[in-house]
């Protein structure tokens, strides 16, 4: 299982070294790589990573970071339902490390291995890096194990009724008036670039090009995010006015995959809507991105602007029918040795 990373701590250095990490994947920050190296080390890393770490302060817990106290979880309750395969958790960046898990495995004598990524819709920055990585360290030794990946499950039913299931109990108490589906961002050249028709003149090229995925936009993360949300929609019986589509997290001055969360939430409250609940299907583990990003600084900016209640849907993290869901998608991955 292999999530995207968290710092060691929630401390200025450990943020500064997760950050440097992060960001100086080529697939991340997509530019010459001297320019990028001058980018993260003398203005990202030195200017992002204190308030970072004060944002990471916020959430952290008494065993550590969210995201990772919630994939140990996951991890665990996975190893029961999938004996006597052993399961482990891995981050791309930070620790615990791809190149750990796979040790870890080998020393356990395994000569198959699937790669559950947990980013449900495919992205070149996240499936694309962590896969890169996976093969590079398979790579190294002179027996290669084989290996499996389970494909990304933005529109499967079982991921789709798990969102919905951990959603429900939220939205019976809160019955919001508005549903905002918020993604985490990329740039829209990684979208663009992500295109495979020819010449490239398919994607965000006219304003329903995600709503139907096709050969061209298969690999588009942004119609994979759209379909995601339609999926978890129809789950709950929503109307398709009742909710919108808005991605968040944006980075640096290029443009971002937009509508854009912040400013979604606060146009909602100026136009009079009182109650929002804000699902984040992107991720499957609550992490800063959630906790401290929606569910503080979207709910303050949403109050400040007039709403009354705004409603953060938890991740599915170690949840009932996640883990249920998970063990499915896995085993679809690792078919019997014949």
């Amino acid at each position: 299982m292999v999530n995207l990373g968290t710092p060691d701590a929630p401390t200025t250095p450990a943020v500064r070294r997760y950050l440097r990490e992060f960001l100086s994947d080529g697939r991340v920050i997509d530019i010459n790589p001297v320019g990028r190296w001058l980018l993260v080390n003398l203005i990202i890393a030195p200017f992002r990573a204190p308030r970072s770490a004060h944002a990471y302060q916020s959430v952290w817990t008494a065993q550590g970071s969210p995201l990772l106290v919630h994939g140990q979880a996951l991890a665990a309750r996975l190893a029961e339902r999938l004996a006597p395969w052993p399961v482990r958790l891995a981050m791309r960046y930070g620790n615990p490390s791809i190149e750990r898990g796979l040790d870890e495995l080998h020393a356990l004598g395994c000569d198959r291995v699937v790669v559950f990524p947990l980013y449900p819709q495919y992205a070149a920055s996240t499936t694309g890096s962590t896969l890169e990585e996976v093969y590079r360290l398979l790579g190294r030794p002179w027996n290669t194990p084989s290996v499996v990946v389970v494909p990304p499950y933005f529109s499967d039913p079982r991921f789709l009724s798990a969102f919905a299931a951990v959603a429900r109990p939220v939205v019976e108490e809160l019955r919001p008036e508005r549903y905002v589906f918020s993604f985490h961002g990329v740039p829209e050249r990684h979208v663009r670039k992500s295109d495979e028709s020819e010449g490239r003149r398919h994607c965000l090229q006219a304003p329903g090009c995600c709503e139907a995925l096709t050969s061209a936009n298969r690999s588009c993360y942004r119609a994979q995010c759209v379909a995601t949300a339609h999926g978890v929609a129809r789950a709950l019986g929503l109307r398709r006015e009742e909710y919108l589509i808005s991605f968040q997290s944006r980075l640096g001055r290029d443009p971002w995959l937009q509508p854009y969360t912040d400013k979604t939430i606060e146009a909602l409250a100026r136009d009079g809507v009182k109650r929002v609940a804000v699902l984040c299907p992107a991720f499957t583990a609550d992490c800063l991105e959630t906790i401290e990003e929606i569910g503080v600084e979207a709910k303050e900016s949403f109050e400040a602007a007039g709403g009354e209640r705004l409603a953060l849907v938890p991740s599915l993290n170690a949840h009932d029918a996640w883990v249920e869901a998970a063990a499915g998608l896995i085993r679809d991955g690792a078919p019997a040795r014949a």
